[in-house]
């Protein structure tokens, strides 16, 4: 955690900050409305150390008031990670929530102010997205503050509003870097989203929209093959280290995106009604939820694996549009740890390039039958087994038997 000196004054207000365009738009423009701004840097594992550097000397020259970095990775693990992981759902079948940090880059904000003893709270939001929802809404839930979003302010009169951001903080002497002028870039220890250009105009996506991936003539040759240990449906080690989960998903992300792992181009339903197109590469929580799901079928009951999507589609669309703090995302949070008590094991996982598979899972809870396996062998006779297929089908075999002679 980093901390330059504060000067503070009676228009203190926080400001939730990335290095990107839009953050750094928002510096001068509170600046020039009377405010001491306060930087805040919420570290949540997608950064290396160089432009984890560039951030806080982006936040030094645009003149802000004070600057903190915390470290997020831990709390997006705890937070984030371990419930969606849990959850085992995409939004929308494929989405990985890869923007969730926002929820705990929140948290870092409010705490800033209440040390600054400021009720301002100010993101870089624009009026379009669904980040605004998941600021204004998280925010709301934790106190009883003001928001200031100068993005949406200036959409009010410019229609193109990066093109304006470029020009205003050019004209008062600030660079804006070359990967900003093409692509919306968002990137965490979840992962890498891209839109923007020829992506929002639906059309392939061009190199220049790429993050962590390689792409197919810069994958290894070998195969990669590791092991992941899962207690109570965490993952604990890797290869039979142990280590903190953020690091864990680091590592994941770093292994398997070598191999072009988790990238994908994705349309979805946004919150507030348009269509968002982005690309996004997950290759760590791609694998992630590959060994889960390939444990979790082998250990639950068909019961439990029938109506636990239900709830994890629940608990993702809650995420997605801002319901983080929504008392029934804690509900569905009690539900889904009971159902980890089981999910214990580790899983073997294989990838040879884009996509990931678990090819071997070893635990003590799988559901076996001692004297019978799946089309091979069983202890049963052929009176048991016809018994139980006229019992199970009986229903419909009786609606066929009524209705037959009527359909004839």
């Amino acid at each position: 955690m980093t901390n330059a000196t504060s000067n503070t004054g009676n228009k203190d207000i926080v400001l939730a900050f990335s290095g990107g365009l839009d953050t750094s738009f928002c510096v001068p423009y509170l600046k020039e409305r009377g405010y001491a701004v306060h930087t805040v840097f919420a570290d949540t594992g997608g950064v290396d150390a160089d432009e984890r550097a560039f951030i806080e000397q982006r936040a030094s020259e645009l003149g802000v008031a004070s600057h903190l970095t915390v470290d997020g990775g831990p709390a997006i693990w705890e937070g984030f990670v371990k419930p969606f992981v849990w959850a085992g759902e995409g939004y929308q079948g494929q989405y990985p929530l890869l923007v969730s940090d926002r929820y705990l880059i929140v948290e870092a904000a409010i705490r800033r102010a209440a040390e600054l003893g400021t009720r301002a709270i100010a993101h870089g939001c624009t009026g379009m997205g669904n980040d605004q929802v998941r600021f204004d809404l998280s925010v709301k839930a934790l106190g009883d503050f003001d928001i200031v979003a100068p993005i949406r302010e200036i959409q009010k009169q410019h229609t193109q509003t990066r093109a304006y951001e470029q020009a205003y903080l050019v004209e008062r002497g600030f660079g804006v870097r070359a990967k900003q002028q093409s692509y919306t870039i968002n990137e965490n220890l979840l992962g890498v989203t891209l839109s923007g250009g020829e992506v929002d105009d639906w059309q392939a996506p061009g190199e220049g929209a790429r993050g962590w991936c390689k792409p197919r003539a810069e994958w290894p040759e070998l195969a990669l093959e590791l092991k992941l240990d899962f207690c109570n449906g965490e993952a604990v080690a890797l290869d039979g280290e142990s280590m903190p989960g953020e690091q864990l998903l680091a590592h994941l992300n770093e292994r398997f995106a070598a191999y072009g792992v988790g990238r994908g181009l994705y349309t979805g339903d946004t919150t507030i009604g348009l269509k968002g197109r982005i690309v996004y590469e997950a290759p760590g929580l791609v694998a992630l939820l590959t060994a889960h799901r390939a444990l979790e079928e082998a250990v639950l009951s068909k019961a439990q694996n029938r109506f636990k999507p239900l709830l994890g589609k629940q608990w993702v669309e809650l995420v997605y549009e801002g319901f983080f703090h929504d008392p029934l995302k804690a509900d569905l949070e009690a539900f889904l740890a009971s159902s980890q008590r089981c999910v214990n094991g580790k899983v073997t996982l294989r990838t040879e390039g884009a996509k990931v598979d678990a090819v071997a899972v070893e635990s003590p809870h799988i559901l076996r039958a001692r004297g019978a396996t799946y089309a091979q062998t069983a202890d049963w006779g052929v009176a048991e087994a016809e018994g139980f297929i006229k019992l199970f089908g009986m229903s419909s075999s009786l609606w066929a038997e009524v209705n037959r002679d009527a359909s004839a």
